[in-house]
């Protein structure tokens, strides 16, 4: 494969060679296509783009087959409870640590520095878009594959949040599983090209079409591709139908956050518990489909009438309120008009749906908390339940942590940097800076460590000096505040608290000194000496 060189000491792809592989791309896509297309139809319709971006139907009917809202309700609910427990709006979900490569003598200084960065990002996610674009990026996470570019903002808004629907995204993946190149298709008017990328170099033959109708869309591809060779990223914009670039640019960083929700081995895209539950929904929309069928024969019916005719087949339609001309209706005559039996069972049909909405439910983990028209619950009840959540999401907790919350706070953060709204000369690769989740999922999980220290200490104390002796009390005073998610700024760190400690120390030996003096005193004025006091009185 040929390169362009002029890039030195990396490698650029031509637009031919970025077209074919974004191809190559989009076939391995496309073997997913049915799988993602009934997933979101059913319990997604609203953010289904199969079929209707090529015809560019916008604001076209998407629930034509849908009869039955569970699913939607469902997902809606899942995608919801995650954000809550792992992304809660306006709230700090995760801190800054210092990692091992960071000296001993230099933790505390990083931790307080780590710390005012971390609540200078949150300050700015709460003025962002943060909160809308997570919560549509975990909709699409339970299909599967959910995709969200970070980019600068405005001076109002520093960081902009886009969450990009699957549809128009294809993607590479690289050494270890990582996600190394992105393809986006992206339709634009013609006018707002130079807009959306002031630096860009439009093509004669597409300036000719641009002229001519401002207004009409064209289609491009923007593309994110790794250079092994530098180590960073090339960013292109492409004219697909004439070849040509419009705009190149070198990135240190990929703009791109790819999660998926589960992967199988050979594949690269996700599956979510949509794809789990899709056998149940699928089933339960077409028994309610049926169901209604059936419902508008029983209020209709269908009726038979006698004629003197001959009854031709052709002409009978067993639609509700039909009347299907018959020779006779039995016996000589029988009646002018007769009501036609209907089949099916009603309440059999019940007992299947229920069960069905049961299992869908289930999977979309929407019945893992009381519900709201019962009793309040304890601390105790709901920190349990909060576990049990843990437990059914299993490695997808981890792979949401690895996949999307590390490398987001390692985007917001760079774009901060390229702000200059702090000085971040640090990696968040977890040696130097560590991202640790402070949601009330994983606070949850903490509280299992937690539980298990307290049990500990508490248990050692029955073992006489020696168990008294067995923990570092300076050490855990600051695990289990970490653990617990306390802020450094309302805690002592260590040599603060031994200045106090020596102070505490000193104070007391003066106090004992002076009660002495008092005591010489009295004893030299032939007074009773008062006794001393004893501990703890």
């Amino acid at each position: 494969m040929e390169y362009d060189k002029s890039a030195p000491g990396g490698t650029r792809l031509t637009p031919e060679q970025i077209i074919k592989r974004q191809a190559a791309a989009q076939t391995k896509k496309d073997e997913f296509q049915q799988l993602y297309q009934d997933a979101y139809e059913f319990a997604l319709p609203q953010r289904q783009l199969y079929g209707v971006w090529e015809g560019g139907a916008v604001g076209s009917k998407k629930m034509q087959r849908v009869f039955d809202s569970t699913a939607i309700n469902s997902t809606q609910r899942f995608a919801n409870r995650l954000q809550s427990v792992v992304f809660p709006p306006q709230r700090k979900w995760a801190t800054l640590e210092p990692g091992s490569d960071i000296p001993f003598e230099k933790q505390q200084m990083a931790r307080n520095i780590f710390e005012a960065y971390c609540d200078k990002m949150f300050t700015v996610l709460k003025q962002s878009n943060f909160d809308i674009a997570m919560g549509e990026f975990l909709l699409d996470l339970s299909v599967g594959t959910a995709c969200m570019m970070v980019q600068p903002g405005d001076s109002i808004n520093p960081i902009n949040f886009i969450p990009v629907p699957l549809f128009l995204v294809s993607y590479e993946e690289g050494a270890n599983g990582q996600v190394d190149n992105v393809y986006r298709k992206i339709r634009m008017k013609g006018e707002s090209i130079i807009r959306q990328w002031p630096d860009a170099k439009i093509p004669s033959e597409m300036q000719r079409r641009i002229d001519q109708k401002p207004t009409d869309d064209i289609e491009l591809l923007e593309a994110t591709i790794y250079d092994h060779g530098r180590g960073d990223y090339c960013y292109h914009v492409i004219d697909k139908v004439s070849k040509g670039e419009l705009v190149y640019r070198r990135r240190k960083s990929s703009p791109w956050v790819i999660s998926r929700y589960m992967k199988v081995a050979g594949e690269i895209y996700g599956r979510g518990p949509l794809m789990t539950a899709l056998p149940d929904i699928k089933t339960l929309n077409k028994t309610i489909e049926l169901l209604l069928k059936n419902a508008s024969m029983a209020v209709s019916g269908v009726y038979t009438a006698a004629d003197d005719g001959v009854l031709n087949p052709n002409t009978v339609k067993l639609v509700p309120g039909a009347i299907i001309p018959v020779a006779r209706n039995g016996g000589p005559q029988g009646p002018a008009l007769q009501a036609l039996p209907r089949s099916g069972d009603f309440n059999v049909s019940q007992l299947v749906i229920n069960d069905l909405r049961s299992n869908i439910k289930r999977i979309l983990l929407d019945e893992s908390l009381p519900p709201e028209n019962m009793s309040a619950r304890s601390a105790t009840e709901i920190v349990e339940r909060m576990k049990e959540l843990a437990q059914n999401l299993g490695s997808a907790f981890g792979r949401l942590i690895n996949e999307t919350m590390i490398p987001l706070t390692a985007k917001i953060l760079e774009v901060m940097d390229e702000r200059g709204l702090i000085d971040m000369p640090l990696r968040v690769n977890g040696l130097e800076v560590k991202v640790v989740p402070v949601a009330p999922l994983a606070q949850a999980q903490n509280q299992e460590e937690i539980g298990a220290i307290l049990n500990y200490a508490q248990l050692m104390q029955n073992f006489g000096p020696d168990g008294q002796v067995s923990l570092k009390m300076d050490a855990l005073v600051d695990y289990l505040g970490d653990k617990m998610g306390v802020p450094m700024s309302v805690r002592n760190n260590r040599a603060e608290r031994a200045i106090m400690m020596e102070e505490a120390n000193n104070q007391q030996q003066m106090a004992a000194m002076a009660q002495m003096q008092m005591m010489q005193q009295q004893q030299q004025q032939g007074q009773p000496a008062l006794p001393m006091p004893q501990e703890g009185m």
